[in-house]
């Protein structure tokens, strides 16, 4: 073992008893003071797939330089080294422990794209190591740890940046400001839409072998996640609770986070109710791929809707609603606000006569370096306290689910008639398993517990076993020396 990663080790286990990492000289290194001249030095961790669109992204900028590539799986590095030769005519700097990178003194930026249960705590570290941070949604895996991360970016003052790269996006922002103009009226309900094509991950009746270039210990890191028990290893993670958070934490953050935006709610919600399942087939993941959630604001409520099966069993299309698939729609007094994309979408009266359009694209890295060379997190487009709240708004829905029971479905629809806007995107979620073939007798959907929520402490109220088991997922649990500090 390196004595760099002798340092860093030794330091992360301290943090994992709760004492904030600081690993000798990192904890007095004070931040390089950037001159108009200096290129800023980006490190990307996770290249597989979304981690290259941070290389491409920083790379392609004035003044930015990337100059290391870090991933637990060595066959990725080597094939995004050659993909960056190739490009840039130059080789990164490839280290596979992201405890080797933090303790390098030529990096100024870690720019995060693992798996959702790594976020957190990569994020943590390199702020304590002196790094600004760009992190990919969501930034924790549970509610507590995001919260640590917003200390953390305090505490020692850096630049964290979330990457719901919409919010540097005017279009989207013109079509939010809209629907508060009051030219349609008052707005009275969020709706988060993310209908994207989940098909089955499949199914192994024994574990499975984990490729020769990957090191496992590492990319579980917090994670017990144990053997193998699914077909892939990369981005199937996803649909397992130990490292990702289903499609309301992976897709659906961003949709989320518009809806929190319209909504200007900066707070998690007092209430939160969750109806939903892993419906049409049986493969080895946990996640839900139908789900709705009513999260129960007192100004409006915000509802958010999964679905992973297309509009009809055989069909290749997905449903839309209100001409929206994968965004949210703003319903007001007089009309409403469909924001189908990134970037913008329309407004309709109530006959549903369009009467605006919305678009215009921004480049969310960009603004990041902005931050960064002025020191000044009050320029960020997604900062972190933001990030924290979107993500942390999927995991309440996530564990009013976890903590339900199966239910019949006329059982389901019982329950929720006094919730009139729940209630409707219960029927449509019906009628859309139905045309899937999907018998709610034989497949029962899970009607979460209706959780009340304090924002100031970030917990759960209340009695009774839904709560205890609620506020368990509210943390989670580590893999030591893979721990997130009590204190950062």
């Amino acid at each position: 073992m390196s004595s760099t990663r002798r340092t860093f080790l030794a330091a992360s286990t301290a943090a994992a008893g709760g004492v904030a990492f600081t690993a000798g000289p990192l904890a007095a290194r004070a931040a390089r003071i950037l001159g108009s001249s200096d290129d800023l030095r980006v490190a990307v961790v996770g290249v597989r797939s979304r981690g290259w669109n941070h290389v491409q992204g920083f790379e392609e900028l004035d003044g930015v330089r990337v100059v290391a590539l870090c991933d637990a799986d060595r066959a990725q590095l080597e094939r995004r080294a050659a993909d960056f030769e190739k490009r840039w005519g130059r080789r990164p700097e490839l280290v596979v422990d992201v405890r080797e990178l933090l303790e390098r003194d030529d990096v100024d930026v870690v720019s995060i794209a693992t798996p959702n249960h790594w976020h957190a705590l990569m994020a943590i570290w390199a702020c304590q190591a002196g790094k600004d941070v760009y992190v990919e949604k969501p930034v924790s895996h549970n509610v507590w740890e995001g919260r640590q991360l917003v200390k953390a970016a305090e505490q020692y003052g850096r630049i964290v940046q979330c990457g719901t790269q919409s919010r540097s996006n005017p279009g989207l922002h013109a079509a939010v400001d809209f629907a508060h103009s009051g030219e349609i009226g008052a707005l009275q309900l969020a709706r988060g839409l993310c209908y994207k094509p989940r098909p089955s991950i499949g199914k192994v009746d024994q574990p499975t072998a984990i490729p020769d270039s990957v090191d496992y210990d590492l990319w579980c890191g917090p994670a017990d996640a144990g053997e193998l028990r699914r077909r892939q290893l990369h981005y199937d993670w996803h649909w397992v609770w130990a490292t990702g958070n289903g499609d309301l934490g992976n897709q659906g953050i961003h949709q989320m986070d518009m809806c929190r935006m319209a909504l200007r709610e900066p707070q998690l919600a007092p209430r939160v109710w969750s109806v939903g399942g892993r419906l049409g087939y049986d493969d080895d993941g946990e996640t839900p791929n139908t789900m709705i959630s009513l999260f129960e604001y007192a100004r409006a409520p915000l509802i958010f809707e999964v679905r992973g099966l297309p509009r009809a069993r055989g069909d290749k299309q997905m449903d839309r609603f209100l001409g929206a698939s994968i965004g949210c729609v703003l319903h007001c007094e007089g009309g409403w606000v469909s924001i189908t994309n990134y970037a913008g979408g329309s407004a309709f009266d109530r006959d549903g006569k369009e009467i605006a359009k919305f678009s215009g694209s921004g480049n969310h890295f960009a603004n990041f370096v902005e931050a960064v060379r002025a020191r000044d997190p009050k320029r960020l487009n997604g900062p972190i306290l933001d990030g924290h709240l979107s993500s942390a708004l999927c995991h309440q829905g996530n564990v009013s689910l976890r903590v339900g029971a199966e239910a019949g479905a006329d059982a389901v629809g019982n329950r929720l008639q006094n919730q009139l806007e729940f209630a409707e995107s219960w029927w449509r979620m019906r009628d859309h398993l139905a045309r899937n073939d999907v018998d709610l007798d034989v497949s029962p959907v899970t009607l979460g517990a209706r959780l009340d929520f304090d924002p100031e402490t970030e917990r759960f109220v209340g009695e009774g076993d839904a709560v205890t088991a609620a506020n368990r997922l509210v943390r989670g649990t580590y893999r030591a020396p893979f721990t997130v500090p009590e204190k950062v």
